[in-house]
């Protein structure tokens, strides 16, 4: 992760949001005593999909069973143009 401050990172904004969108590398700004984290689309997305997984409580028993099912034989083939 690079690391940088407010100062630099305004005037550098550019080449900083390149580096993140060619690298994935997320870019810390450091303002003061707080900071604030520059990342992809593709890696905010990723972390949104991850967090809403997380908060399904479904989900484990959902996994389960779908192995479950798999081990048993019971599966069914879909053809992709049939959908």
């Amino acid at each position: 992760m690079v690391t940088t401050n407010i100062s630099e990172f305004r005037s550098n904004i550019r080449q900083y949001v390149d580096q993140v969108l060619s690298d994935g590398n997320p870019v810390l700004i450091n303002r003061g005593n707080t900071a604030a984290v520059l990342i992809s689309l593709n890696e905010y997305n990723s972390i949104r999909e991850t967090e809403a997984l997380i908060h399904n409580a479904d989900l484990p028993e959902e996994i389960e069973n779908g192995i479950a099912s798999l081990r048993a034989g019971k599966t069914v083939s879909v053809n992709i143009e049939d959908l």
